[in-house]
């Protein structure tokens, strides 16, 4: 990957050619009296849309894994007869 640093003024009349660049991964970098202020880079590639019910069938669903807990379900109890904070 090559990196390119062009002056603003220049790439006003190479912006075809550095799109190109920039396409085919090169890093572009515009500059301003040598300083650099921004950066072409591709358009990012659409993604596939997504569908509902892609995972159907293929997860299965343990709904506790880890069951009742008696010391947290005590917590809960004792908190809940306290009342709110």
């Amino acid at each position: 990957m090559t990196t390119h640093v062009v002056n603003t003024q220049e790439a006003k009349s190479r912006l075809s050619d550095l799109i190109r660049k920039a396409e085919a991964g090169d890093d572009v970098i515009l500059a301003r009296n040598g300083r650099p202020v921004a950066k072409i880079i591709p358009w990012p590639e659409s993604r596939p849309a997504r569908r509902s019910g892609a995972w159907a069938g293929r997860v299965e669903d343990r709904s506790d894994v880890v069951g009742p807990d008696d010391e947290v379900n005590a917590l809960f109890d004792e908190s809940a007869a306290r009342g709110p904070a």
